[in-house]
């Protein structure tokens, strides 16, 4: 079967769908930096503040499978529109919502948006370029989404100071007219031909339960949701909402310092998506050595984190937590890389769905994990403000889905061993 082409015209087209991405990433992130002003606005407590970014990321995950099946009958080119869509409007809810349950239910229709952009960039680059180049190229979409959680980080942060807060997720909202014209516009979503990425365009489809059953029996499916799982979920907690909560009311910085270390964490999520990027296109033998040394440091480093006697670390141990964090989000790439390699590709939207589901169910249950312990463990049951002793209990419990999915991940690899199918 002729390969994807590549080239130019390949670049153009991942650009204008990463474009998207990058969208979602700056609505999925904007609460991390807006989680203190929310609590204030919606006079809330902990455990109710994480609710928000549950419910954000509960839909995110629960759509994934049926994003993947979206994408695999009706191409990416549709689900990404329908995607910026539900992007702006939810946003634009959550903008001018001044009680608690709409606010909830705008965050819901984020995640729902949010849901459909990954995987249909990753169905976009297997459509353009050679298999060979698709582990690079998946590096890079998370590599550009960093650029949205900058955008994050740096701007939303300070326009939250000068703008408010109807103003400022109002502005974000209305980014989506943008992107939405440059993807009708412009994206091709595969390049002309008969045959799509080695796959007929046109072909028969197989029934949507057979679809799934057979992609999930597939083992480089389940290990991929279990690397996903694993590796995700401990920045993507503290990116999403707890970060900064607990750098503020924690270890007492100011907010401008706070942003500053999140920061940090996206170069490093940069720095690591580069280089996970050039080991992984020299093939596959370096994915599992890189899953381990990611969860191994990651765990390593929030376990002296949480011993440093009286709950504040130094500042340099906080800088190397946050960078080594920063090597999850490219970790976790890794797992859609065992979905990818291993599945047909009449099948690859399912199987990428299935597998992206992993972090973001393990970033729910660490996101109502930390805030119900929040609660239990402050004076009074929380309130306004968190004390270290109550943050260094409740981040504990991270380590409860990063054993559980290290255990999966470790019984399934063996199953793994074989020759990877050519997506």
């Amino acid at each position: 079967m002729p390969q994807p082409p590549g080239g130019r015209a390949a670049w153009f087209a991942w650009s204008i769908g990463v474009s998207v991405y990058v969208l979602a990433v700056i609505h999925r992130t904007s609460l991390g930096v807006a989680g203190l002003d929310a609590a204030h606005r919606f006079g809330v407590n902990a455990a109710a503040l994480s609710t928000f970014s549950i419910v954000q990321v509960l839909v995110y995950a629960a759509m994934q499978v049926p994003v993947g099946l979206l994408v695999d009958r009706f191409g990416p080119r549709r689900v990404l529109l329908l995607g910026v869509v539900l992007l702006s409007a939810g946003q634009l809810a959550f903008a001018l919502s001044t009680s608690f349950g709409p606010a909830l239910i705008s965050r819901g229709v984020i995640g729902s948006g949010d849901a459909m952009t990954f995987i249909s960039v990753l169905r976009i680059a297997a459509r353009w370029f050679p298999a060979a180049k698709n582990p690079l190229v998946a590096q890079l979409t998370g590599l550009a989404g960093m650029g949205g959680n900058l955008v994050t980080t740096v701007l939303l942060a300070s326009a939250l100071h000068t703008e408010g807060w109807t103003a400022s997720f109002t502005a974000i909202a209305l980014l989506g007219v943008l992107v939405f014209a440059l993807v009708a516009l412009l994206l091709r979503e595969a390049p002309p031909g008969p045959t799509v990425g080695g796959t007929a365009v046109g072909g028969d489809r197989p029934p949507i339960r057979e679809q799934i059953r057979a992609s999930w029996r597939e083992p480089g499916t389940r290990l991929g949701l279990w690397v996903h799982f694993t590796t995700q979920f401990p920045a993507n907690a503290f990116a999403l909402l707890w970060g900064l909560p607990y750098l503020v009311e924690g270890q007492g910085m100011s907010r401008g310092q706070a942003g500053g270390l999140l920061t940090l964490l996206v170069f490093a999520n940069m720095f690591f998506g580069l280089l996970f990027g050039r080991l992984l296109s020299r093939g596959p033998a370096v994915r599992m050595p890189i899953v381990l040394t990611v969860i191994a440091a990651t765990g390593a480093c929030w376990a002296l984190v949480l011993a440093w006697p009286g709950g504040h670390p130094p500042l340099w141990l906080l800088i190397v937590l946050l960078f080594v964090m920063g090597s999850n989000g490219s970790a976790s790439l890794v797992g859609l890389d065992y979905a990818r390699s291993h599945n047909p590709a009449h099948r690859l939207g399912t199987a990428s769905g299935i597998a992206n589901m992993g972090g973001f169910i393990a970033t729910m249950l660490t996101l109502l994990g930390i805030g119900v312990l929040l609660d239990l463990l402050s004076p009074g049951g929380g309130g306004d403000t968190y004390p270290a002793a109550a943050f260094r209990g409740a981040f504990c419990w991270m380590y409860v889905p990063l054993v559980l999915g290290t255990v999966m991940i470790l019984r399934l690899r063996a199953r793994v061993s074989g020759p990877s199918r050519s997506a």
